[in-house]
């Protein structure tokens, strides 16, 4: 094993249990000290615009989404953007929180080519 985890989510406002649960086995792989990497495509960019993982939380015992997002950077892990995705939908990278690198898809591909086990939300 390479030492690495991705995390790949897909939904956000269409799905708030997918992008929270996604964040929250992003947080553990962390903890398991695995250098891990989110990758949001499709409705998922929009938890990267500022003021948007403030709408989303599920309930207890899940925190709200931009606390687990805020504590996921703090704690090391990274946040990738699907650039296509993000321009589709009109997001620039101004409007991005701090942290989130806009990025095409070859990224995710590099990571899955060099071994890293990698679960979708």
């Amino acid at each position: 094993m390479n030492g690495k985890f991705c995390v790949s989510i897909t939904n956000c406002h269409k799905n708030p249990d997918a992008i929270t649960v996604g964040f929250v086995v992003a947080g553990a792989a962390l903890g398991s000290e695995k250098d891990t990497t989110v990758f949001l495509s499709t409705d998922a960019v929009w938890a990267a615009v500022k003021g948007e993982a403030e709408k989303i939380s599920i309930g207890e015992p899940f925190k709200p989404l931009k606390e687990l997002i805020s504590t996921f950077v703090e704690n090391g892990g990274k946040i990738l953007a699907c650039t296509p995705c993000l321009k589709t939908r009109g997001i620039t990278e101004d409007m991005l929180i701090e942290g989130v690198i806009p990025a095409g898809g070859a990224v995710l591909v590099e990571l899955l080519e060099q071994g890293t086990p990698c679960i979708t939300y």
